[in-house]
């Protein structure tokens, strides 16, 4: 099919709408499509620096909430860098949000899931931007079947890797919002 393109065998007008037109990708280069870019940066490089690559941010579309109003939140995972990155997880689940440090604003003593024990990954592709859109409905667990609403005031809402000391690998982000009567 190549030797067609690079013969005269095909006659070539830009004002013909039936007739191929010049080709302008002669100094692309094809075969780089090929190549697992992911699999390759994962070999290439280093996890410390992986962990650098990526930024994370919270926000809120208002800074100030009613008692037991839900609280609309967004999540943004980003790769900063022109290549494939992936990030090493303590499980599948690839982050979590907090609520004053309650995972998912469930009190400690309650788990809302059980993951398993075993590493995930959290992979992005060059450039990547992952937005997360999730709600706080304003409430913190008790029990299994209690929930109570939040005291007045100012809470912290928190988003990070799910990764050993993820704020001392600055995969973690926060915003604070006001809850009032």
């Amino acid at each position: 099919m190549r030797r067609i393109y690079e013969s005269d065998a095909l006659g070539r007008d830009d004002d013909d709408p039936h007739a191929p037109a010049e080709r302008d990708d002669e100094g692309r280069i094809g075969a780089l499509r090929s190549v697992p870019a992911a699999a390759l940066s994962d070999r290439l490089v280093p996890h410390a620096l992986r962990r650098r690559f990526v930024s994370v941010d919270v926000e809120t579309p208002r800074r100030e909430y009613a008692v037991g109003e839900a609280v609309q939140f967004t999540v943004t995972f980003r790769n900063r860098v022109p290549f494939p990155v992936s990030i090493r997880t303590a499980s599948p689940l690839p982050w979590i949000w907090t609520v004053d440090g309650d995972v998912e604003a469930a009190a400690a003593t309650v788990s809302l899931r059980d993951p398993p024990d075993e590493p995930g990954r959290f992979a992005f592709d060059r450039g990547e931007r992952k937005r997360f859109r999730r709600r706080w409905n304003g409430l913190f667990r008790v029990t299994d079947s209690e929930w109570a609403p939040p005291e007045p005031g100012t809470h912290v809402i928190g988003a990070a890797v799910n990764v050993a000391n993820a704020e001392g690998k600055g995969l973690t982000a926060e915003t604070t919002v006001r809850i009032v009567e």
